[in-house]
């Protein structure tokens, strides 16, 4: 017994005949005669009478037919829930979101799921990268934004690509535009801890080039960081979606990084297994479109990847 033949069968029994039900369902009349013998050989019972009025159900067949209606009901209703739940899906979202990158992203990714996914509770944790990355790999998020460096984004979607600022006290003596990144250990810093992402991806290009940096702080709070720079305490090397806003008030400066210009990938990760929930794809198919939208908007200092 299949599903197909259940319909079959209902089908000549609501049509009153093999006729009839072979034009509604567009189906051959002998393909029907041929699924309902084969539902009488299976259960090992006559389900139908035929004579030339049409046809009548034996006991047997009046049992089916209560049976079949429920099952083709049942189905009919799951498949309208699951096509139901992929146009307007619904549930909670969980994506954890690194401190810098929060500051640009997170309030128009929660206007836009507000807006366009009206149905998805988006829940936000924000954090330094490194507890990010822990709490993603032991499965607490069902989407996660991270930074990586170009060489190991594998199959992530990149959602941007930062370069990274020596970012100094407001009252400091003018400087020029850029910096060469040798010259970067005149700067006591206030950097992240070594587990931070942000904090590896300018140490390893710093090593590869045999410089040295000046770390005097390591601190795993972006605001405190930011803090130290504007009280004059520190100077710091961070993107700019970090201190945009400070940056925009005058509460610290920003100087270009180069020979070599340090950069980053923001990406979005997902966990494989959420990978199919209508609601996590929903969200993960809307935040590059934010992304998108901000860096092309210029309020998000980063340059859009090749595709989006």
């Amino acid at each position: 017994m299949d599903i197909r033949q259940l319909r079959y069968f209902v089908g000549v029994v609501e049509a009153g005949s093999f006729t009839k039900a072979a034009a509604t369902l567009n189906v051959a009349q002998s393909a029907l005669s041929l699924h309902v013998r084969q539902l009488e050989e299976g259960f090992g019972t006559q389900l139908l009478v035929r004579d030339r009025t049409g046809v009548s159900v034996t006991a047997s067949g009046d049992k089916l037919l209560e049976r079949a209606r429920i099952i083709l009901k049942e189905i009919q209703l799951t498949e309208a829930e699951l096509t139901n739940s992929v146009a307007a899906p619904s549930g909670e979202v969980t994506i954890g979101i690194p401190s810098g990158a929060a500051r640009v992203l997170s309030g128009p990714l929660l206007e836009a799921v507000r807006s366009e996914l009206p149905r998805i509770s988006l829940k936000m944790i924000e954090g330094m990268t490194g507890p990010l990355e822990e709490w993603m790999a032991a499965g607490r998020f069902n989407l996660a934004v991270l930074y990586r460096t170009a060489e190991s984004v594998g199959q992530m979607t990149v959602l941007a690509r930062e370069e990274f600022f020596l970012v100094v006290p407001p009252g400091e003596p003018p400087f020029e535009d850029s910096i060469p990144l040798a010259d970067l250990h005149a700067f006591p810093l206030a950097v992240p801890m070594r587990n931070n992402n942000v904090r590896r991806s300018v140490a390893d290009v710093v090593a590869q080039h045999g410089c040295v940096l000046d770390v005097r702080f390591e601190v795993d709070s972006l605001s405190t960081i930011i803090n130290m720079v504007m009280e004059g305490k520190a100077y710091s090397i961070l993107t700019p979606s970090a201190i945009q806003k400070e940056a925009s008030q005058g509460q610290v400066r920003t100087v270009k990084i180069i020979d070599p210009v340090i950069t980053r990938s923001v990406v979005l990760a997902v966990n494989p297994k959420d990978d199919r929930s209508p609601a996590v794809s929903a969200v993960r198919k809307l935040i590059p479109k934010v992304a998108k939208a901000l860096i092309e908007g210029k309020h998000w200092s980063a340059t859009v990847p090749d595709r989006v």
